[in-house]
């Protein structure tokens, strides 16, 4: 049995810190990317407090043969189940490569509302070899509940699933 509990009271970093190492333990011997994501996800759930979602898209090819992200393992309300490259804090995330962070999502052009509820959404990509193959994605009802500590620590993460996922 695995009780990866945090103290309510850690700082941002440690709260990374000790994320990581869960996720580490969890993930560094299981082949499954499906099992790894969806461990992470409730991982994410119970480190980061002020969250509505948390969860994985996973890059693949779609209806008509373009890559677009597909819902992966997540803990949340429903989601959209796909997103295409160029649309949403997601989707700029993953043909960017870079990190989405978004204070207010209603001022994001484009932004995909899957839960009215959400006001700031981080949006990390998870790369291998240089191209996206997932993103990590944290929503909250918070206006501006993200910090660069937050997108920092996300990136952490994110490096550290880039084989296992």
């Amino acid at each position: 049995m695995y009780d990866f509990k945090p103290d309510d009271s850690l700082e941002t970093g440690e709260r990374y810190r000790q994320l990581c190492d869960a996720a580490d333990a969890l993930t560094s011997d299981e082949p499954d990317a499906v099992a790894n994501m969806a461990n992470v996800a409730a991982l994410m759930w119970e480190f980061l407090p002020d969250l509505n979602w948390a969860g994985f898209y996973r890059v693949g090819a779609g209806k008509t043969g373009q890559d677009e992200l597909i819902l992966g393992p997540f803990v949340g309300r429903p989601a959209c189940i796909r997103i295409p490259m160029d649309k949403g804090v997601c989707g700029a995330a993953a043909s960017s490569g870079k990190v989405q962070r978004v204070d207010d999502v209603h001022a994001f052009p484009g932004h995909i509302a899957c839960d009215a509820a959400s006001r700031s959404e981080l949006v990390v990509p998870v790369l291998r070899d240089g191209r996206t193959i997932a993103v990590i994605d944290l929503d909250s009802p918070e206006p501006g509940r993200f910090t660069a500590e937050d997108a920092i620590g996300l990136e952490k993460l994110a490096s550290l699933l880039s084989g296992r996922v």
